[in-house]
C-alpha cells in the first residue's frame, strides 16, 4: 500500500509550465473527494528560470491518516538547459532530501535520509530536461491536433529520467472551479520502467496546465487549477486502502500455501495488459489477457539474473554500513555463519524488533526503523534487506500481494504487501518478517532496491487486478 501513496505523491509529471509571471494553485481530488493541495510557481531570476512545486496530501488508510508532502525546486537557463534541483519529501515525519548540481554532463548528488548524508556523482541522462525545458519542448511542438512529440523528463524526487510521449487533441471546453476555459488536451505516456503511466493534461497556448487527470487504483486522480482559497480548503479524506485489496476466488488452505499455488490473473479493464516479474519463486505464463502465475514456497534456480554490485551496497534506504545497523545485524545472527541461517535469524529478529505494528508510517528507511521500530510491511522489508547487506549478502525488496484469510473486515483477500529477498545458494529466496514467513500466498508485482520511487510497476497493478482462479498444485 505504501508504494501506491508514493506514486500518487511523486509520479505526477511536471505541471509548472506557464509563461512568466505565474503562480498557480490546484485542488487535488481522488474519486471526486478533495485530498490535497498543489502549488506551482515559476520565476525568472538573472537569466535563470526557477520552478517551484509543492504538493500536500492526506489519505485515510484503514482508519489511519497518512500525510505526505513533496517540494521541488528546479533551476534552468531561459532556453531550458538544466542547472540543478532540490527535492524534499516528507511522509508521516520521514524526510528525504536530494540536491543535485550539474557540471557539464555530470550530476553531483547529495542525498539525506534518516540522518545520514551520501554524496555521489552520476552521468546526466543525455537530453534530459527539467520543467522549463519540458515546457519549451511543448511550445516548439505546438498544439495542432494530432501533434506528437517526445521529451526526456528528469524526475528530481527519484534522480532519474523518464521519457514522456505527448499527443495533442482537439480543443475542449473544460469546467474549472474558476469557470469554463477552452483548452487543448494532451495525452501523455510516462515510460517508467516496467509500467508506463498515462495521464491527460489540458493546457493553454503557453503550455500552462489547468487540469491533469490520471488513473489510480481504478479511480481518477484529478488536479484542477483554482485560486488559493479553493486549493487550501479543508480536505474531505478518502480511504483508498479498500480499493487495493484483491478478492480471492476461494479460501486457501495451509497445505496449499506451504507448497505451490497457481493463480489466474487478469486486468479489470481490457487493453491494459498485466506484467509481472518472473523469479526463482514465481513463474509467469501469458494466455491472452490472462496471466498464469505459479508461486512456489521454496525457490528453485530458474536462471534468474544474478545480483549485481549494487545489490550488495548501501543506498539511501538501505544504509547497511551504518554502525547502528551493523550492531543490529550482529545482534540478530549471533554466531551463525551460514547465509540461509543468518537470513532466517534476521527475519525472526525484525519480526520481534518492530514492536509497534502501525499503518501510520509514511515510508521509513532501514536506519529510521532501527531508531524508531514501528511500521508495517515496508518497514519490516527494508530493515531485513539492509541487515542482509550488512552481513555481506545481496538483497532486494519485493512489492506484491499476500493472502489474508481476513483483513480490515474483509474475508479471503490478497493485501498489498512488501517483503525481502536474498541471493543464497544460487537463487533469490524470500523472507517475510511482517508475516509468519514467506509462502505460496505471495504474488510478486515488482522488485527493487528499497527506494520507493522504483516501484511504479507494482503500483500500476494495484486496483486493476482481478484474481479469477487459485489452485493448489501437487508437489
Amino acid at each position: 500500500m505504501r508504494r501506491l501513496l508514493l506514486a500518487v505523491l511523486f509520479a505526477l509529471p511536471s505541471l509548472a509550465g506557464a509563461a512568466p509571471p505565474q503562480d498557480q494553485w490546484f485542488t487535488v481530488l481522488l474519486d471526486g473527494r478533495k485530498i490535497g493541495t498543489f502549488e506551482s510557481r515559476r520565476e525568472v531570476r538573472g537569466g535563470e528560470v526557477v520552478t517551484m512545486q509543492k504538493l500536500d496530501l492526506v489519505l485515510d488508510r484503514a482508519g489511519t491518516q497518512v500525510t505526505m508532502s513533496s517540494a521541488e525546486t528546479s533551476t534552468e537557463t531561459e532556453d531550458g538547459k538544466p542547472l540543478g534541483f532540490r527535492s524534499v519529501s516528507q511522509l508521516s515525519g520521514s524526510e528525504t532530501v536530494l540536491e543535485g548540481t550539474l557540471r557539464g554532463d555530470t550530476l553531483r548528488l547529495v542525498s539525506s535520509n534518516g540522518g545520514e548524508t551520501q554524496k555521489r556523482t552520476l552521468p546526466w541522462p543525455k537530453g534530459a530536461l527539467l520543467p522549463e525545458g519540458v515546457r519549451l519542448a511543448g511550445v516548439r511542438a505546438g498544439l495542432a491536433p494530432g501533434t506528437r512529440y517526445k521529451a526526456l523528463s528528469f524526475q528530481p524526487s527519484s534522480a532519474d529520467a523518464a521519457e514522456i510521449t505527448s499527443v495533442v487533441g482537439a480543443k475542449e471546453d473544460v469546467d474549472l472551479p474558476t469557470g469554463r476555459r477552452s483548452l487543448s488536451p494532451v495525452e501523455q505516456t510516462l515510460a517508467f520502467p516496467g509500467a508506463p503511466m498515462k495521464t491527460r493534461a489540458w493546457v493553454d497556448a503557453d503550455q500552462t496546465v489547468y487540469k491533469l487527470a490520471m488513473p489510480v487504483m481504478g479511480v481518477e486522480l484529478v488536479l484542477l487549477a483554482c485560486d488559493r482559497t479553493c486549493a487550501t480548503a479543508p480536505n474531505q479524506g478518502s480511504d483508498v486502502f479498500e480499493r487495493t485489496l484483491v478478492d480471492s476466488p476461494r479460501a486457501l488452505t495451509p497445505a496449499g500455501l506451504a507448497g505451490t499455488m497457481r493463480y489466474t490473473l487478469a486486468p479489470r479493464e481490457s487493453g491494459k495488459p498485466l506484467t509481472l516479474p518472473d523469479t526463482d519463486e514465481q513463474s509467469v505464463e501469458r494466455r491472452g489477457d490472462e496471466l498464469l502465475v505459479t508461486v512456489r514456497r521454496k525457490a528453485v534456480a530458474r536462471g534468474e539474473a544474478k545480483p549485481d554490485r549494487d545489490d550488495y551496497q548501501p543506498n539511501d534506504w538501505l544504509q547497511s554500513k551504518s554502525p547502528e545497523l551493523v550492531k543490529l545485524a550482529r545482534r540478530a545472527v549471533g554466531t551463525k555463519r551460514d547465509p540461509l541461517a543468518q537470513m532466517h535469524a534476521v527475519e525472526t529478529f525484525v519480526r520481534g524488533f518492530i514492536r509497534n505494528k502501525s499503518l501510520g508510517v509514511g515510508y521509513a528507511s532501514a536506519l529510521e526503523v532501527a531508531r524508531k521500530p514501528e511500521g508495517d510491511c515496508t518497514e519490516h522489508a527494508v530493515l531485513v534487506a539492509a541487515l542482509g547487506r550488512t552481513l555481506g549478502l545481496a538483497t532486494r525488496v519485493v512489492d506484491g500481494l499476500a493472502y489474508a484469510p481476513g483483513f480490515a473486515g474483509k474475508e479471503q483477500v490478497f493485501v498489498p504487501h512488501a517483503w525481502a529477498q536474498a541471493w543464497i545458494d544460487g537463487r533469490w529466496q524470500s523472507f517475510d518478517a511482517a508475516l509468519p514467513g514467506f509462502d505460496a500466498g505471495h504474488i510478486a508485482l515488482s522488485v527493487g532496491d528499497g527506494d520507493p520511487w522504483r516501484f511504479y510497476a507494482g503500483l500500476d497493478m494495484l486496483g486493476r487486478i482481478e484474481l479469477r482462479e487459485a489452485e493448489a498444485l501437487t508437489p
